[in-house]
Parts: C-alpha cells; structure tokens; sequence
C-alpha cells in the first residue's frame, strides 16, 4: 500500500460515497488510476464493504455513548465476544491505560440506554464500568 492507497482510505472512511472524479481531482491522479486502485483495494480485502452512515436526524434521535470497561483477570476474549452479542454495541475497542476495553454504542432512548448499561455489567468478567454519552460530534471535512 502506497500512499495514494492511503490517501484513497482516508477519504473514503469520511465519505465512501465520494464519486471516482472528486478522488481523482483531490489526489491528482486519473480517474481510471482511481477506479483500479479502489479495485485492487476491494479484490485484496483492504476495502471490506462500503456502507452507509447515519445523518444528524438519526443520530439526534438516538443516545450514544462510549462505555469504558475494566476486566477481571484475562477475561477480555471473553468479555468483547459477549459485548459484540449486544445489538446496541456497534464496536469494541482495546486499549491502554485505566480501561481494558471501550465499547461504543448507541441506544434509542435513555431506558434502553440504562439497559444495554445494565447487561454490560451483568457479563462474567466486567469488574467496573464508566460510561461518556456522546452529546455532539463533528468530523474533518470531506475533499
């Protein structure tokens, strides 16, 4: 991966709707290099799938929030493959620091927030949790 691959996996990650012409104008290169490195990038599994992102009505219609989680002893296979069980859990992330595990999720409402919370710390192996609601967001701009 060069960093014209790179610089295509940046753009597309804010927006993977971007037309081929708008990477190729924002890269400096041809549309056809454009479509055959996001080809190769597919073919090779770098590109798993594209997707769609939520606007701000949804987003605004839901609660969402980082939940930090500290693990007893080595139970943190254990704990991420439950946590990912949960549908509210959209990702679980590893980390450093004070925290075994950060889960992000997002919940339609602040009962069912309060409930995802409480199966959380229902699972073997959850020693302590802090959660963060998220009450706004903003990403770098697209191209």
């Amino acid at each position: 991966m060069d960093e014209l691959d790179q610089q295509l996996l940046r753009y597309l990650r804010r927006d993977a709707r971007l037309p081929i012409a708008s990477l190729a104008n924002a890269t400096n290169v041809a549309r056809a290099t454009v479509k055959s490195r996001i080809d190769r990038l597919v073919h090779s599994g770098l590109i798993k799938s594209f997707t769609i992102e939520m606007g701000a009505e949804f987003r605004n219609a839901t609660v969402r929030a980082l939940v930090q989680v500290e693990i007893q002893g080595r139970m943190a296979d254990h704990v991420t493959q439950q946590l990912l069980r949960i549908t509210e859990v959209q990702t679980v992330h590893s980390t450093n620091g004070r925290w075994d595990l950060i889960a992000e999720l997002e919940a339609s409402d602040l009962r069912s927030f309060d409930e995802v919370l409480r199966r959380i710390r229902l699972i073997d192996g959850v020693n302590l949790t802090e959660s963060n609601i998220l009450l706004s967001s903003r990403k770098s701009p697209v191209i």
